[in-house]
């Protein structure tokens, strides 16, 4: 795969002259990020990291990828509806795993008092990795599906522009036309739009629940810049700003600092940390009311690793989308194969299988926003000090995706400039709109590739492990 840039790649000197053009390229395209050491101030930015160069994606995949992504859509929004298959699947997890047992809770009170929106938002990334199997043919095999605060469709429409630019002053303009265009931003404002204008009150705003670290801001406002295009007004607040002014009006209208709130649009609220008593109170305030929220924590469940891992069993994916055996074949040909650790037989048997060969599995807990995965020795030591209790049941087992590495050069700010071999992760964004049974909008929003150094097990580009990238395709 690394032959495409051959030229380019082990010429020192022509590196070390386009670097510094490419990173300016970034900054002026805006793929930017705060810094570490001031998170939540603009004064001192830097570029987000980034690939030197365009990575090689074949057409066949990314055309996979694309066609199976409103599948996947519809596949979360009816789990999300499902509240049998949801309780029965997570029915041990919950037992053990304390941050799906809350968010569980929370689904099953407002359940008991009724949910009061009527219109549902899913905004999904679902991500692949490149499988070269025994016959080295490559394969599309997904890694997860993030349900919740998906991001990085900001800056990726802002990156072909960069790696273009690169090729271009590389005297390579025949491969920068082939770049595709991409902007998720565009498609995810279109979706939250759409909901907002579903809601039906003009001087009702957007709000996007945000950390209280904001490093990432810039990757956010791309979409918000684009909700104001539209002339709907967006404000930025933290749980902590729920708890403290928001309120319920008797039609569970959602209101804060005087304002109805029409959708509630989820940065943040994927991890056990983001959560204290009084975020998890505003996080029950939010579910109880009429606004649209993104996701909706029905949603957020259905994007959890059991659920993933249930998915894939023999029969489910049939039962939960009757009739449309094509869609059942498209998702399942992405799927590669994943194993509940469940207190009985074939747990027992699977555990065995991965402290024997470590190498061969990722073990998985159920959690967002990467960095989180166990491989190799680290697997090992974890199964073979919970193999016997129930602790066991709040991981899942994945199969090792194996992808081929190609060389390139990861930019980092303060980071030397060196050669890596590398491979590479793409996530396909999916918008859908529901209102009560009625599906309004079904659509793939665009793409994100990120690149890691084949050392880096797990992470992504917010866990600076990960970075920017764009495909190049063959």
């Amino acid at each position: 795969m690394t032959a495409l840039w051959e030229d380019i790649l082990h010429n020192d000197q022509l590196i070390q002259y386009v670097a510094p053009i490419a990173v300016d390229a970034a900054l002026l395209e805006g793929v930017l990020m705060r810094t570490k050491d001031d998170p939540n101030a603009s004064d001192v930015v830097n570029y987000a990291p980034f690939t030197l160069l365009p990575s090689v994606v074949p057409s066949g995949l990314l055309e996979q990828a694309y066609s199976v992504q409103q599948d996947f859509n519809l596949l979360v929004d009816e789990v999300s509806q499902n509240t049998e298959f949801l309780e029965s699947t997570l029915s041990s997890t919950v037992k053990v795993d304390n941050f799906t047992a809350q968010l569980f809770k929370i689904y099953k009170q407002v359940l008991k008092e009724g949910v009061a929106q009527s219109v549902v938002l899913g905004i999904n990334r679902s991500d692949y990795m490149f499988d070269h199997g025994a016959d080295s043919t490559p394969a599309l095999k997904q890694v997860e599906i993030n349900t919740i605060a998906a991001s990085f469709g900001g800056l990726a429409s802002r990156t072909a522009a960069v790696h273009r630019h690169v090729l271009n002053v590389l005297g390579k303009s025949k491969e920068a036309s082939k770049l595709l265009t991409n902007n998720p931003s565009k498609g995810i404002s279109m979706g939250i739009a759409k909901a907002w204008e579903l809601y039906g009150s003009d001087r009702a705003v957007v709000m996007f629940l945000v950390e209280e670290t904001q490093r990432n801001i810039f990757d956010q406002r791309c979409v918000e810049n684009e909700l104001w295009k539209r002339n709907i007004r967006v404000i930025r607040r933290r749980f902590k700003d729920v708890f403290e002014k928001a309120s319920l009006d008797n039609d569970k209208r959602l209101h804060i600092d005087g304002e109805e709130v029409a959708v509630v649009y989820y940065r943040e609220g994927y991890v056990p940390k983001s959560y204290n008593k009084q975020n998890w109170e505003a996080r029950l305030l939010l579910e109880r009311s009429r606004a649209v929220k993104c996701p909706d924590i029905a949603t957020q469940l259905a994007g959890t690793k059991k659920v993933q891992q249930e998915l894939s069993r023999p029969g489910t994916l049939e039962r939960l989308l009757p009739n449309k055996p094509e869609a059942v074949a498209r998702i399942r040909a992405t799927f590669t194969g994943l194993y509940s650790l469940e207190m009985d037989e074939e747990g027992d048997k699977m555990v065995a299988m991965a402290i024997a060969d470590p190498e061969r599995f990722v073990l998985k807990p159920q959690r967002e926003g990467g960095g989180n995965n166990l491989y190799g020795a680290e697997l090992k030591q974890v199964l073979e000090k919970i193999k016997d209790s129930p602790e066991r049941t709040s991981y899942i087992l994945m199969d090792k995706i194996k992808p081929l590495p190609a060389l390139n050069y990861l930019l980092r700010a303060h980071s030397p400039l060196k050669i890596s071999e590398c491979v590479s992760e793409l996530g396909i964004f999916g918008v859908y709109l529901r209102q009560n049974q009625d599906l309004i909008m079904n659509k793939h929003a665009g793409h994100l590739l990120r690149t890691k150094a084949v050392e880096h097990a797990d992470g992504g580009v917010a866990a600076g492990v990960a970075v920017l990238d764009t495909p190049y395709v063959i």
